[in-house]
């Protein structure tokens, strides 16, 4: 039977109090973690979000009633306690908890909540994903769930503090807004008051935050949540939490400078750590030809190496053919690969390949006693002289090339680059680094729709120098757009932005809008701008994502209080789920069933 706290409040959090507080009489409210009885003496770890405290039931010192109900609590069972701080006997000192030197000696006991046994335990690490999700309750009692949610509040916090010091304006966009053309797919809101017209879930409040610049507010920023309906997977969940943020009258350079002071700023007061400033740079083009990556580990070497000009004659086929067909041959030398990987291993290199469409892996091993390579007898002395020379080949290497079209050979041998970076071992787990990727193309073709698609989205500049060939050839114009990277992971994108209607029009011309479709669906922006827009730009990051970062977990889970599951579902709530079919009249919707 749960007792009252009428009469008791809580002085002390579990794992505040230290020896300075001996003697001190408390009165502390938490769970059970662990309960010991040896007889005439009862322990119980007490645990809340601060930490654990140890509290002893001595039948020699406590009322018969108070050690009668320690005899009956049970792991997770919630109680309070109130007796003084004493100093632990040494043989039950415990030096691994900052409170394992002290214990509250009980006199009083209520028992809060009573519980039944737990589907698994708060220090269980081998409970299934499934099983954690369904009892979340109980998951995030474990300490290491409460530290990384309370890392969250915290950064959250920093956030503010550093834009509020800037001179940023915190403002609220709405969460049912308008359903673009353009991006991921949309979660819709059906609207009860307009039959057959739907809300859509803001992926980002990008639109309105432009709006916002054209009202003059200069400098905004939000902590917002932001909805994407897609595969997920460990980095993805289908509703996360961005730092927004757009400024006025800024250029590329602005907007890049702000942003490294806030990481260096975020990261001093999480970790310690002192973030070098500014990061290094790199165009898209060069992120691409050295990393085969658009958001590049540069935490180890291993760089891309283009061989094309030195295969293009070779008698190998495979390499001419592909270089003759416009294609390109690319390559990486596995510093000391031929000393760590067996043969087998070598030849299982090329399922990794093929996992980004590359059609096969080539290889040499560079030996003491010479090369041993099924390729190297196709090709002349100076042919492979100059490979070796261009790799900076020496004896214990292993050279690994991908001939295909640019886009899959930069793409599988960067993908093949950091397997082999993690299997070398090269890459320091502990290192933070920080790079911007820049100058993206503004738009990519896309063969299915046989439309060009914006790379970022359709409101990002283009570049002023590149402005020509927006009519005549998009795919040759370049973007003011700029990434920030760290340790392979895009933490947060942005742009300078398109402020002049005429520009607009001119891009969306270019992504195949008509006239009519691009102010029927974003007119409102247009029109805007007709009345005085500042020239502006922007960023956004994942928070969820920084924490990742910040905590080195490997799963989006960890950081968000209730995720979703692969298929996009709650185990917890049982989210989605059908609805009142009296709603869906409402609604005017009628649910079809799936065939299959």
């Amino acid at each position: 039977m749960s007792e009252s706290m009428k009469g008791m409040k809580r002085t002390h959090m579990c794992g505040v109090p230290t020896e300075a507080d001996l003697g001190n009489s408390v009165v502390m409210m938490g769970w059970v973690q662990k309960r010991r009885d040896l007889g005439g003496l009862i322990f119980v770890d007490l645990r809340d979000r601060t930490g654990i405290m140890q509290v002893v039931f001595d039948e020699q010192s406590c009322t018969a009633e108070v050690f009668t109900k320690a005899e009956s609590i049970r792991t997770e069972y919630v109680i309070a306690v109130a007796g003084p701080i004493v100093v632990r006997d040494e043989e039950t000192i415990n030096p691994a908890l900052p409170t394992g030197t002290i214990e509250i000696k009980a006199n009083e006991l209520r028992i809060l909540n009573e519980a039944k046994t737990p589907p698994f335990f708060v220090d269980d690490e081998q409970v299934a994903d499934n099983l954690r999700l369904k009892h979340r309750y109980i998951d995030l009692r474990r300490p290491e769930m409460q530290r990384n949610l309370m890392l969250k509040h915290k950064v959250g916090g920093w956030v503010r503090t550093f834009l509020d010091g800037e001179g940023f304006i915190d403002i609220e966009t709405p969460m049912l807004t308008k359903s673009p053309p353009e991006g991921a797919r949309d979660y819709l809101v059906p609207s009860r008051l307009h039959t057959g017209a739907f809300y859509a879930l803001p992926q980002s409040p990008q639109i309105l935050k432009q709006i916002l610049m054209a009202s003059g507010f200069d400098r905004y920023y939000q902590i917002v949540r932001c909805f994407r309906d897609e595969d997920l997977r460990a980095n993805r969940q289908p509703e996360f939490t961005q730092i927004d943020m757009e400024m006025s009258f800024v250029t590329e350079e602005d907007v890049m400078d702000l942003n490294e002071r806030l990481m260096a700023f975020v990261f001093d007061r999480a970790l310690g750590v002192k973030l070098k400033t500014p990061f290094p740079r790199l165009t898209w083009r060069e992120a691409m030809d050295r990393y085969g990556s658009d958001k590049p580990d540069a935490r180890f070497g291993m760089e891309l190496c283009d061989v094309s000009d030195i295969v293009a004659d070779s008698d190998f086929k495979v390499f001419a053919s592909v270089v003759a067909s416009g294609g390109t041959v690319r390559a990486i030398n596995a510093k000391g690969g031929n000393n760590e990987l067996p043969r087998r291993e070598i030849d299982g290199l090329i399922d990794v390949v093929k996992t980004y469409h590359a059609k096969g892996l080539a290889w040499i091993q560079v030996e003491e006693e010479g090369l041993k390579s099924p390729i190297i007898k196709f090709m002349s002395e100076e042919q492979v002289e100059a490979i070796l020379t261009r790799l900076d080949a020496e004896p214990g290497d292993l050279l690994l090339f991908v001939a295909d079209t640019e886009a899959i050979a930069l793409t599988a041998l960067g993908q093949l680059r950091l397997h082999m970076g993690k299997r070398l071992g090269l890459i320091d787990e502990k290192a933070f680094h920080f790079l911007w990727v820049t100058d993206f193309p503004l738009v990519e073709y896309d063969a299915e729709a046989k439309r060009y698609v914006a790379l970022h989205h359709p409101f990002t500049a283009p570049k002023d120098e590149d402005m020509d060939l927006l009519d005549s050839d998009p795919g040759k114009v370049r973007a003011k757009a700029y990434d920030m990277v760290v340790n392979g992971e895009e933490l947060g994108g942005g742009s300078i932005r398109i402020h002049d209607t005429a520009i607009q029009e001119r891009v969306f011309t270019a992504l195949g809008f008509d006239h009519e479709k691009m102010w029927d669906q974003f007119g409102f922006m247009m029109e805007a701008f007709q009345y005085g827009a500042p020239p502006h730009g922007g960023i956004a990051y994942g928070l969820d994502r920084l924490l990742m970062i910040l905590l080195g977990v490997d799963s989006i889970r960890d950081v968000i209080a209730f995720p979703k599951v692969q298929n996009a579902s709650c185990p917890l709530t049982h989210a989605p789920s059908a609805v009142d079919p009296k709603q869906l009249e409402e609604l005017h919707i009628e649910v079809v069933e799936d065939e299959e």
